[in-house]
Order: C-alpha cells, then structure tokens, then sequence
C-alpha cells in the first residue's frame, strides 16, 4: 500500500496536511472537553442547594424525632418538622435537576464541539486521502510492467488536461496508438506525476 508520493514536494504536502488535521482534531477535542469543564462549573450551585436542602431536611428530620418523644403533645409538635423537612428534601431534589441539566447540556456541547470538526475531516480529508492511496497504490504495482506503463499512458490520455498532453507532441494520440515507446513512456510519466510518483519504481 502506497501512503505517501515518491516525489518530494507530494511528500511534504501530504506529511504536513496529515499532520494538520490530526492537529485540527486534537485541538477540537480539547477545545470540546474543556468546554464541558467550564459548562460542569454551573453545576457547582446545584451541588450546594442539594447539600444544604439534605443536610436541612435530616436536621429537621432528627429536631422532629426528638420532639415527638415529649409526652401528650409530641405528635402534634412533630407535624410542622416533618413538613420542613419536606421542604428542604424538595430543595435538595432542585439542586439535583440543575445539576442533572448542567450535565446534559455540558454533554451536549462538548460531543457538538468535538464531532462537528470531526466529521468535517471523515467527510471530505478522509475520502480524498483514500481515494489518492488507491490509485497511487495502483499505479505502483503497475508501472514496473510494459502493459502497466500503456495502462498508465492510457489513462493519462484520458484524464490529464490538454495543455498537459499537447507539449509531448501534436499527435502524441496517434502516436500512442502506434505504440510508440517514447510516447508511452511519456504519457506513463505524466500520469506518475500526477500522483507525486516517479516512473519505474525509481
């Protein structure tokens, strides 16, 4: 499998647009898990109601169990500790929602953050560089063969610009046709270069 060109500047290029985009991604991802640190810092008021509410709601809980040790009149002292201690236990409850909603969205922006300019590399980098890795890989195994090279000429023929293809020669068509191994050598060339590889595994 051909990964990177024979030729140097291909090389480089390639290299460095390799190297960017594992950067690109590396920078969105700590961007997206720093991101869901400071949206998880919101939570931090949540976490203090639901402390203050258990913590209220068990005090009262106790106030109101001591109470309702006094003779005759226990139970009826006891009713308005009991109803705190819900209050307080519904508090808590509230501190734990915020908390849960901060999470969510703390979630929710991160995974946006970091699979957006993911996605963006999977969906157009990621197809070009497979595409050029089939075709060089494919043009490497050919191009040390006689039939490879005319398949390679070929294929010039019908995919290099024109401007390309007129300075071998006016009729570098006709002479292909002919067989002409300059000609073919040369359209081989051409379509090597193309792909950043040099002709004959050189």
């Amino acid at each position: 499998m051909r990964i990177y060109a024979d030729r140097f500047p291909r090389f480089v290029a390639q290299a460095l647009g390799d190297l960017l985009v594992v950067a690109w991604v590396y920078v969105w991802v700590r961007a997206a898990l720093w991101l869901h640190a400071q949206v998880e810092r919101l939570a931090a008021p949540g976490r203090t109601l639901e402390s203050a509410g258990t913590g209220l709601a068990d005090n009262l809980a106790d106030a109101g169990g001591k109470v309702g040790r006094v003779p005759v009149v226990g139970d009826q002292l006891t009713a308005p500790f009991a109803k705190a201690a819900d209050a307080a236990r519904a508090v808590a409850a509230a501190g734990q929602d915020q908390q849960e909603v901060v999470r969510e969205v703390a979630l929710a922006l991160g995974v946006i953050t970091a699979v957006a300019p993911v996605l963006l590399v999977l969906l157009v980098w990621l197809p070009l560089r497979i595409r050029w890795i089939r075709r060089a890989t494919a043009a490497s195994r050919v191009r040390g063969s006689a039939a490879g090279r005319d398949l390679l000429a070929l294929r010039a023929l019908a995919t290099q610009p024109l401007t390309k293809l007129a300075r071998l020669g006016p009729d570098v068509a006709e002479s292909w046709r002919r067989a002409d191994d300059s000609t073919v050598e040369a359209l081989a060339a051409l379509e090597l270069r193309s792909l950043g590889l040099r002709p004959r595994g050189r």
